[in-house]
């Protein structure tokens, strides 16, 4: 007697047990191995452990305190001056978000000559018409800011405690830093604040908004409710609208409570030195991931 054969299901079946285990992570040895290639090449290139003699010199003997967190991009400087509380910030975003044409400006271009460069950077800075004086041997620069000649420099013997001596000062070319962007706070118990647009290069200090707000706490709208409470606030014209003889002793204000020279030689080496020590800490951490 013959059997009748059994059917076969209609649908494959499938084993959810693995016979053979596929190898995972081919590229994890080879990545963790140019990780520290690049970890190599950034501690031999400088110490970012130290900060540099140049700037820890200005932090010992300024009024300024510095705030600065690892891992964040936000660096602070406090200080009291008489019945006011100054509170300086910037980034390191400023230097990671700088675009290819900002790039090829600021970084180094053989094929650029003197003039050229002298002529690009007249361009950059000025505003307006042509250059104006404002006092002897100040021309204007940008946002109506005026640019210190280098026959009115301080001489070193001079300078005022806190001051800050470019590294990079002496003879021969010199590659021009970037713009480092602060914001300047100010204020004044039950007075309300001053606000302040900043660029810091070259040491030079361009001042390109001031704002005055009644509740200091709009000055740094950390909520919505407070950001849209400043948005219709009339806050004060263009720095580069106001009279010329105001926009030179907005400037001396501030020169005053020492945002000057040399906070603006300081900010920007700062920032390379601290995206330079954040870069090698994420390498590392990277590497670290890569390899658990």
């Amino acid at each position: 007697q013959s059997w009748p054969r059994a059917s076969r299901p209609s649908h494959v079946a499938f084993s959810t047990s693995r016979t053979t285990r596929e190898q995972e992570g081919q590229v994890d040895p080879e990545l963790s191995a140019k990780l520290e290639s690049e970890l190599r090449v950034e501690r031999d290139t400088r110490d970012s452990d130290t900060l540099p003699s140049a700037l820890q010199n200005y932090l010992d003997s300024s009024p300024f305190k510095l705030e600065d967190k690892p891992g964040q991009e936000e660096v602070a400087l406090t200080r009291k001056f008489g019945d006011e509380s100054i509170r300086i910030t910037f980034s390191i975003a400023d230097l990671n978000n700088m675009d290819q044409d900002d790039a090829d400006q600021f970084g180094e271009d053989p094929a650029l000559s003197d003039e050229e460069a002298a002529d690009a950077a007249a361009t950059n800075v000025q505003s307006g018409g042509g250059n104006t004086k404002g006092s002897i041997n100040q021309g204007r620069t940008k946002g109506g800011n005026f640019a210190v000649a280098p026959e009115d420099s301080i001489a070193p013997s001079d300078r005022a405690e806190g001051s800050y001596e470019d590294p990079n000062s002496g003879e021969g070319e010199q590659e021009p830093s970037f713009p480092a962007r602060l914001n300047v706070l100010i204020t004044k118990a039950g007075k309300g604040a001053l606000q302040l647009d900043v660029t810091a290069q070259d040491g030079e200090v361009l001042i390109e908004n001031v704002y005055y707000f009644k509740k200091p706490e709009l000055a740094d709208a950390k909520t919505a409710e407070l950001d849209w409470s400043r948005r219709n606030l009339y806050t004060g014209p263009p720095f580069g609208n106001l009279d010329e003889d105001l926009q030179v002793l907005l400037e001396r204000y501030l020169n005053e409570r020492g945002i000057d020279t040399a906070l603006a030689l300081l900010v920007p080496e700062y920032i390379d030195w601290k995206e330079q020590r954040e870069y090698i800490s994420w390498l590392s951490n990277v590497k670290t991931f890569v390899d658990a």
